[in-house]
């Protein structure tokens, strides 16, 4: 098919704004959740063809293998009904041809016109066809891959609640890792890795930096097989072919292993699910590889099992950032011996209070915890409080980080320093005196009429719930009863 739109080379602005159209020929044929799943694959065969070409007109290894039944052409000269079939069989074809592809491109049927009638579909593919996706197509170097993150951006966007299972805003993870500073030749591993948005943050600041991206270990895994998918093909598509991502269930199936145990890391980044409720307790108590040390979390809340998982494949000079609900703060019973042993074990080196509504999943506000262990010795008995809550630029539906944000936290950071109404060094013994309780409204000072507005409205809201939840218990003690 002859390319309809053809520009010298595209910028990123026009490249985003190309592609987002794919997601506007879909609108009203189907769901917003299911937009990922027709674009990308499209996407990625579109790319894979282009660059197969370019790859062979200046005479360049084939990063993959491209099969004739695979190319693009193929499918943009297809005529009558039978499009959807031919795209299937083009990505199985390309799949067989490339080991690394295995699994990634076949989960959509795009021969199911009840989910997608075939002159949407039609469209579609013209929509791609009428764009080179070649390198000398873009004006700067991985553009392609910073375009796809867009995509990832807006598809988590236009999802809301559940676009939050696999996309973290990318000024959280800009901030999680300008604060574990990740070097060349680190072992960097993130446990939920959703798209793979933490570990290609640190690719690119090592590649910032001046250094080698290529000499990161970089492993993750995810849960959900289409996340996963999203995953690999962003790693791919960013060229980083070498990073080992695994599909499963991080808590119950651990599968980054090595002679039947934990591979560990110099870093590990995450933000798994908040307070998830069916996260693995049965299995943890009979647990293989004795990752929880300091306790069983309640059944209720796996948020310690994501934390003590990452704190066991950790190296001894090991560092790791994650974001957390408040509650992992001060909540009591387990989670309160399970507090305690990390911070006897001086391993908690900062907490950062996050504003509320930066995730696309949840309104609440959170925290990012930073646990070395191996802490400066200047650091050591003391753990630093950052209350950067009230610093944000507001949107409609989601607040932002700005630079500016940021900037501060890390310098705060890497100061180490107290700041009033805005950070504070915490000594152990202050710690032990609260009872372990790391609420950070105990430890930097409140400055503003708001601020203690917001610790009232919330301690109605908290007492509000307890009485629901007294309300409940006891409704469900009357059906018990009723029921014997």
């Amino acid at each position: 098919m002859k390319l309809l739109f053809k520009l010298k080379q595209f910028t990123l602005p026009q490249l985003e704004s190309y592609l987002w159209k794919a997601a506007e020929i879909l609108r009203g044929s189907v769901s917003a959740s299911d937009y990922k799943r027709y674009i990308l694959p499209l996407l990625f065969l579109k790319r894979i063809s282009d660059h197969w070409d370019e790859e062979r007109e200046e005479g360049l290894p084939h990063q993959f293998e491209v099969p004739k039944e695979a190319h693009w052409k193929l499918i943009s000269n297809h005529k009558g009904n039978l499009l959807g079939e031919t795209i299937n069989k083009a990505l199985k074809a390309l799949e067989e041809a490339n080991p690394t592809l295995q699994a990634i491109l076949t989960r959509t049927n795009f021969a199911d016109h009840h989910r997608l009638s075939p002159t949407t579909l039609r469209l579609l593919v013209d929509h791609f066809s009428a764009i080179s996706l070649k390198d000398k197509d873009f004006a700067e170097p991985d553009l392609l891959g910073r375009a796809y993150e867009y995509l990832l951006k807006q598809f988590a966007l236009h999802e809301g609640r559940k676009g939050g299972e696999f996309y973290t805003p990318r000024e959280v993870v800009r901030l999680m890792v300008r604060l574990l500073e990740p070097k060349e030749g680190m072992s960097i591993c993130d446990p939920t890795c959703g798209t793979g948005g933490m570990l290609l943050e640190c690719a690119l600041y090592v590649k910032a930096k001046g250094g080698n991206p290529h000499t990161l270990t970089l492993h993750g895994q995810e849960k959900n097989p289409d996340v996963w998918a999203m995953c690999k093909m962003n790693m791919l598509i960013h060229g980083l072919s070498h990073a080992r991502i695994e599909l499963g269930d991080t808590i119950r199936e651990p599968k980054l292993t090595e002679n039947g145990k934990p591979i560990t890391y110099d870093i590990v980044i995450a933000n798994p699910p908040f307070s998830l409720k069916e996260w693995g307790h049965d299995f943890a108590v009979r647990d293989p590889f004795n990752r929880f040390k300091y306790g069983i979390p309640p059944k209720s809340f796996g948020d310690f099992a994501f934390i003590q998982h990452m704190i066991a494949i950790l190296k001894p000079t090991g560092k790791l950032a994650v974001v957390t609900p408040h509650g992992v703060l001060f909540r009591g019973n387990s989670e309160a011996q399970i507090r305690k042993g990390i911070i006897e074990d001086d391993l908690l080196e900062a907490i950062i209070g996050l504003p509320e509504k930066l995730f696309y999943n949840t309104g609440i506000p959170s925290a990012i915890l930073v646990i070395n262990k191996s802490k400066p010795k200047e650091r050591r008995g003391k753990v630093l409080f950052i209350n950067a809550s009230k610093e944000y630029e507001e949107g409609r539906n989601q607040n932002f980080l700005r630079d500016k944000d940021i900037d501060k936290i890390v310098q705060t950071f890497k100061s180490f320093q107290n700041q009033e109404g805005y950070s504070k060094i915490a000594t152990l013994e202050e710690i032990r005196r609260n009872g372990y309780n790391l609420n950070i409204s105990r430890y930097v000072a409140l400055t503003n009429e708001d601020d203690i507005y917001d610790i009232v409205t919330l301690w109605e809201e908290l007492k509000a719930a307890e009485q629901e939840r007294a309300k409940l218990l006891e409704s469900l003690k009357k059906m018990t009863e009723i029921l014997r």
